[in-house]
């Protein structure tokens, strides 16, 4: 995985790659970025493909206005990875966006996912008409137990969560 809007990836570099996503209208492409602004100015002039799915990373408090960014991009789906998330987001106005997937870090120096955090973002979607999608604990499971990824599952609130974003 990598982050096509990286400072360095030129435009034209950017114009062949969503030519050629243009030209393969049967694959839906979810593209996520950290890079917030450099995605809206290279929108600013060209239009997001149909068959694109654009989104932001949203792991912190800190970095809530990236959902902003994303909301001034014309995109048919839009959506944000709040993974790993490592806070409490407190409330979050996810209007115009279709698909929030929430999870936990993995790797040696994870940090642990609060349960609360989750259903926080859970409960908002629900009452905002997202689409949640709950992927996985990461590292630290609900149990406060630090084991595998896969040891510690995908269930929130004994659950799975996999909602997907309607498409037209």
């Amino acid at each position: 995985m990598s982050d096509l809007f990286h400072k360095d990836m030129p435009f034209d570099f950017l114009d062949a790659v969503f030519n050629t996503i243009t030209e393969t209208p049967q694959h839906t492409y979810q593209i996520l970025t950290k890079r917030d602004e450099l995605m809206v100015d290279y929108f600013l002039t060209r239009d997001v493909p149909n068959n694109v799915w654009l989104g932001v990373s949203v792991e912190s408090r800190k970095v809530l206005s990236r959902i902003d960014s994303l909301r001034r991009v014309n995109a048919n789906i839009r959506f944000l990875s709040v993974e790993p998330l490592l806070e409490n987001l407190g409330h979050v106005d996810f209007t115009g966006i279709h698909w929030v997937i929430v999870g936990g870090e993995s790797g040696v120096g994870a940090r642990p996912m609060k349960r609360e955090w989750a259903l926080n973002v859970q409960r908002q979607c629900d009452e905002q008409d997202v689409a949640f999608f709950f992927k996985q604990w990461g590292a630290w499971g609900e149990d406060g137990v630090k084991r595998s990824k896969k040891a510690n599952g995908r269930l929130l609130d004994d659950r799975e969560w996999n909602a997907e974003p309607l498409t037209v």
